[in-house]
């Protein structure tokens, strides 16, 4: 079969490149010399050779299939624009998106890549697909049809992937309907560049769902002839060979998420989160601690009020409720529970096992990194990691690490 890197793509000139949209203010030393992270109440920074060491992880365990790169929902929460520069700078040429919008976001960071949209496209929106020179992923016959009338009325020769349903019920064309596309695969100049389906429980190697789709896939897409084949998500990328095919789309194993959840997380942690200390106060035994009351102090305690509340990303869910284990961060170096509900803007951390003034008004505390993982973060939230990275607030002040033009990125 064809290398993905074979699709037909066309070089965009300079003048039509989309301009990239705006990644905030970036701050610089003020003529004062004074911190410019002095006001943040909290600081996201994400490290983009991790993010890129995990691609190359990934690459090594798929080769030699073509190991692409899922960079939807603003890139998993690490900003989609410096992703996609560092992991291009990598040697990754295929990217894939949720929507054209996404696309513009990626395209902006990549001449000559590749660039899938797996929601497919409307009628009417081709123009936009050829003016970003990236391939809508057609998921019914009906976008298929819609998507060849543009073609056959403009000239565009872009291509396109299908997606066919082998178990999801989600998106996709039916079996069925695939194969009534081989005629036209046989009869060349057909425009499809990718073929691909989409695993239901990768994650769970035992699942028979991973065996039945493999086999339904593997005889569809053989009679795709010469058309590259994808159905490895980030789990899938740990089946086996098997399920590797030509591409693999690895999208969470990217940023840190654990792809093989009852082993060893194979991949680098690659956000930190860290939130300013706004007050420190003390409560009586007995007191209660945030809204409806659910935490009560059974000792004299002290708190730490931190400036990070559910309206950044970090769940109501995870609060402290007497009885029941909290989610925890990390004050001085050691963990700490939370007291009581998160609220929007705010959360209660019990410090009194600190020594005194180990935690003081203006401190960051760390709430993701330094061994607290997005897997665990997702427990406690009562969802999962993926959930996680893409609820991060933009109130952070962010930062971006590693670079490849080596210089340092941060918006607020």
């Amino acid at each position: 079969m064809n290398s993905i890197s074979d699709t037909l793509t066309a070089e965009i000139p300079s003048a039509a490149m989309p301009a990239a949209p705006s990644a905030g203010v970036v701050h610089k030393p003020s003529a004062t010399g004074a911190d410019p992270n002095a006001a943040a109440t909290g600081i996201l920074t994400i490290d983009l050779d991790a993010i890129v060491a995990n691609w190359r992880t990934l690459e090594s365990v798929t080769v030699p299939a073509e190991c692409a790169a899922v960079v939807k929902a603003n890139a998993y929460g690490c900003d989609t624009e410096p992703v996609v520069r560092a992991l291009a700078a990598a040697g990754c040429k295929t990217f894939f998106v949720a929507t054209i919008e996404e696309a513009r976001a990626a395209r902006a960071a990549t001449r000559s890549a590749t660039i899938y949209v797996l929601g497919g496209c409307f009628q009417n929106c081709g123009d936009i697909f050829a003016e970003l020179n990236c391939q809508p992923v057609i998921g019914s016959l009906n976008e298929l049809a819609e998507w060849d009338v543009f073609c056959r009325r403009t000239g565009w020769r872009g291509h396109a992937a299908v997606h066919i349903d082998t178990g999801m019920n989600r998106l996709g064309l039916t079996i069925q309907e695939a194969q009534g596309l081989i005629p036209r695969i046989h009869a060349g100049d057909h425009g499809i560049s990718l073929v691909m389906s989409h695993l239901v429980s990768a994650e769970n190697p035992q699942h028979p769902l991973n065996g039945r789709q493999l086999a339904a896939f593997r005889e569809i897409a053989q009679q795709f002839t010469g058309v590259p084949a994808s159905l490895a998500n980030s789990s899938g990328c740990f089946l086996g060979p098997q399920f590797h095919f030509d591409l693999v789309r690895p999208g969470a194993a990217l940023y840190g998420v654990n792809p093989t959840p009852d082993a060893h997380n194979p991949m680098r942690s690659v956000v930190e989160l860290k939130a300013r200390i706004v007050q420190t106060r003390n409560v009586e035994r007995g007191e209660s601690v945030g809204y409806g009351a659910t935490w009560t102090a059974r000792r004299p305690t002290r708190l730490a009020i931190i400036s990070a509340g559910y309206a950044d990303g970090y769940f109501r869910t995870a609060g402290g409720v007497d009885g029941t284990r909290s989610a925890e961060v990390i004050v001085a170096g050691k963990r700490c529970p939370i007291a009581g509900r998160i609220s929007m803007d705010l959360m209660a951390i019990d410090i009194t096992d600190l020594p005194d003034r180990a935690a003081r008004r203006g401190h960051m505390v760390t709430l993701l990194g330094d061994g607290i993982t997005v897997d665990e973060l997702g427990h406690h939230f009562g969802t999962i990691g993926y959930e996680v990275l893409t609820s991060l607030g933009r109130r952070y002040t962010r930062i971006h690490k590693g670079l490849p033009t080596s210089s340092q990125s941060e918006s607020k």
